[in-house]
């Protein structure tokens, strides 16, 4: 199967009806295709795993079902076995092994694009181009802000690409505000 973005989009669009959602996919699949750049590796591929990783999270949202239930629907769908294995290994109560660039690219950009979002919006300009990485790690420290978000996996997944975290913040911020717009984190209409 060729990897077609506006497939996956479609797709996406089928499952998931939350705008938040939506937007998480967005900026996950943006970071995915500026590592992929980085690695030279497939653009396309990397942003189409990016784009579905959580696509089934909305209809099955209990552990024991995301994302084996997207993993079994990708697969029905004929995606390829390495996008379908990396969707299920960013989930860490799958217990699967991070083996190959894309995997653990997936599980690294996956919580730190939904902390930076977060990080964005309680910012006064709302723009995720101005967020310094101190004011993402100063956040990182807080507990009580974006509880949701698993902090050792931001971590782990820096060291797991084997990438500094600062550098990490910055690569994922900056990929991100390419897509700003759709993102909603462009700060207001001027």
């Amino acid at each position: 199967m060729r990897m077609a973005r506006e497939d996956a989009q479609k797709l996406l669009d089928e499952y998931t009806k939350s705008e938040s959602l939506i937007k998480h996919a967005l900026a996950v699949a943006a970071a995915m295709q500026a590592y992929a750049r980085k690695f030279g590796e497939d653009e396309e591929k990397w942003g189409v795993a990016g784009l579905l990783h959580d696509f089934d999270y909305e209809q099955n949202p209990d552990p024991k079902d995301h994302p084996r239930v997207g993993g079994a629907i990708l697969k029905d769908r004929g995606y390829p076995e390495d996008i379908i294995y990396a969707i299920q290994a960013h989930a860490e109560h799958m217990h699967m092994p991070r083996k190959s660039l894309m995997d653990k690219t997936l599980f690294a950009v996956d919580e730190l694009c939904g902390f930076l979002t977060a990080t964005t919006l309680v910012r006064p300009g709302k723009k995720i181009a101005e967020v310094p990485v101190k004011s993402v790690k100063k956040k990182l420290k807080n507990k009580h802000f974006a509880r949701g978000v698993n902090r050792e996996e931001i971590r782990q997944g820096a060291a797991e690409l084997d990438i500094d975290l600062d550098e990490h913040i910055a690569f994922v911020r900056d990929a991100m505000a390419q897509v700003a717009e759709d993102l909603g984190l462009a700060g207001p209409a001027e």
